[in-house]
């Protein structure tokens, strides 16, 4: 089974992003469970953990189904000792607040060199930083996104996804969010049925499907290989349809959450729709 949704707002509250998935007839979604541009937030109330969960329920989602996003502020890689550790805070923050909420997934941007520390220093500082949060934490695992490798970030090669995983001390709670805008724009084309088994096969080779734990359907308004990350509509940029539909129909992309963080969300229940109705006929 597909887990198909977009990332939306939670605004007024986390229990209303599920009311606004639900509207979208998604049967994943993604969320914030804080502000992503502060580095603090109140903590959650008793009332919220239990709106939310109690909104779960109604509408019929499951921890599975649900992709959080972290702070677009964290750098789990960050060169300096003071911005690493406040970068660590944070992502525990995060990592607690699923916990608290009943989820078991976050979604995190591995992090950036700043040109400071060379890239392998800066992928151990990453992984540090996991298994930091991991020992404080239970259940919750964390999903490494994909980059497009603008700037210093790093996470733009499946070597260097590798790499982290590799020093991961729990295995079992450590994951791969694959952006399909990221990978072509770092250079992985999907444009064509060959491009996209050439490319998973690559991920499969080094990375290993068994780490694949949600993917981001975004089409890119980037060039292919530019490292310039720009989300576009579905089949409205450099992509074009082709991916979208070979992910819905290929059975090692079931019982994930595959979110779209497209650039309309008017017309997100249009490309929900279409996603679903690939599994049965498929139409480029």
């Amino acid at each position: 089974m597909k887990f198909v949704g977009a990332h939306v707002s939670a605004a007024g509250g986390v229990d209303l992003a599920v009311l606004r998935a639900h509207e979208l007839q998604a049967t994943a979604f993604a969320l914030f469970t804080k502000n992503q541009r502060q580095w603090k937030a109140a903590a959650l109330s008793s009332e919220t953990i239990e709106k939310f969960k109690q909104a779960c329920r109604q509408y019929g989602y499951h921890a599975a189904q649900i992709l959080p996003h972290d702070s677009y502020l964290i750098n789990l890689g960050h060169p300096e000792q003071e911005g690493l550790e406040k970068s660590r805070a944070a992502f525990l923050d995060e990592m607690q607040r699923c916990e608290q909420l009943g989820l078991t997934l976050l979604n995190f941007h591995p992090g950036s060199h700043l040109m400071q520390i060379d890239e392998d220093k800066c992928l151990a500082r990453i992984a540090e930083s996991i298994n930091w949060a991991l020992d404080q934490t239970r259940d919750v695992t964390a999903v490494i996104e994909n980059t497009a490798g603008q700037g210093s970030n790093l996470g733009f090669k499946f070597e260097q996804l590798a790499t982290i995983i590799e020093q991961v001390e729990d295995k079992s709670r450590v994951g791969v969010c694959i952006d399909t805008c990221h990978a072509f724009a770092a250079g992985y084309d999907l444009r064509t049925e060959q491009d996209c088994q050439h490319t998973f096969q690559l991920f499969d080779d080094i990375v290993g499907f068994r780490y694949l734990r949600a993917m981001h359907l975004n089409d890119a308004k980037s060039a292919f290989n530019s490292r310039v990350d720009r989300h576009h509509s579905l089949g409205a940029g450099n992509i074009g349809h082709t991916v979208f539909s070979y992910i819905m129909r290929d059975a090692r992309f079931d019982q994930i959450p595959l979110i779209l963080e497209t650039v309309d969300p008017s017309i997100w229940h249009q490309e929900i729709a279409w996603l679903k109705s690939q599994q049965l006929s498929p139409s480029l």
